[in-house]
């Protein structure tokens, strides 16, 4: 018997399990080799596709498929297939269309299931291929058949932001589809009921753990549901508002181990679960 038997760890990856460059810290990653070690399952929650999320999963070496698509996925990385994914319907496009006529510098990436296409370049979606490495793919969005799991815009410009957000919102059909603010740059078009604790349920049911038995991580607003939804959800101290509100513990900041931390506050007991 392990000391971490039937507990589920799911971490957001940027500002909660990596540090502001981009790393992981050593102290994670012993912490998190415990945690596996003693029974536990270690894995992320993401808005990353599966195929920019590989260098989180060499990381890690998570022993449990990941959360994807800010929740409308849940992928093995070691059989290199989906377990569940939910498509975005392409009348989500007529939703493009808007952005593209209102938002004329703002970038626009179709993030399908295998691949990313750039529809409009910025500064922004420039620095997010560096970033991740996407290689430069174009498309025209009109008449596009590709199935999709997100759409994405992207620009620096807060104002623009608010709007993109208030125009989607308000479009006739904005009900059949949720919308989340996945970093300050980036406003995403989902699937209806994709979310982070949506798949958080999905795949603690896959694995047979008890949702009481899982413990969320994360910084920011599109965490907010997932550290609603485990059995405990902790914010690091660096998260945003909604991720605060929504966390039953707050812990130390991505730059302090808040891993670490949490695997070891669980082994003392300091955590009920």
């Amino acid at each position: 018997m392990g000391k971490f038997d039937g507990l589920l760890i799911c971490t957001d990856l940027d500002g909660t399990l990596y540090k502001n460059d981009k790393t992981i810290s050593t102290e994670n990653k012993q912490a998190i080799d415990f945690f596996k070690r003693e029974g536990g399952y270690f894995t992320f929650i993401t808005g990353r596709m599966p195929y920019y999320s590989k260098d989180a999963f060499n990381a890690i070496s998570p022993n449990a498929p990941f959360g994807c698509i800010n929740g409308g996925g849940i992928y093995d990385g070691h059989k290199k297939e989906y377990v569940w994914r939910r498509e975005l319907p392409l009348v989500a496009l007529e939703l493009v269309s808007l952005i593209d006529e209102n938002y004329t510098d703002v970038g626009i990436q179709l993030c399908c299931f295998e691949r990313t296409c750039f529809a409009r370049e910025n500064g922004t979606t420039v620095r997010f291929r560096q970033r991740t490495g996407l290689p430069e793919i174009f498309c025209d969005y009109h008449g596009f058949s590709e199935p999709l799991g997100k759409i994405m815009f992207c620009t620096d410009d807060e104002e623009k932001i608010l709007g993109i957000e208030r125009d989607l919102k308000s479009h006739p059909k904005s009900d059949i589809f949720d919308f989340i603010r996945s970093e300050k740059t980036l406003f995403e078009i989902l699937p209806k009921h994709s979310s982070k604790g949506a798949s958080l349920k999905v795949l603690a049911d896959h694995l047979k753990i008890d949702i009481k038995r899982t413990v969320a991580v994360g910084d920011y607003d599109n965490d907010a549901s997932m550290l609603r939804t485990a059995g405990c959800g902790i914010a690091v101290s660096n998260a945003s508002k909604s991720a605060l509100e929504a966390a039953r513990f707050v812990t130390v900041s991505n730059e302090e181990h808040a891993i670490a931390k949490i695997i070891y506050d669980i082994e003392r007991g300091r955590l009920p679960l």
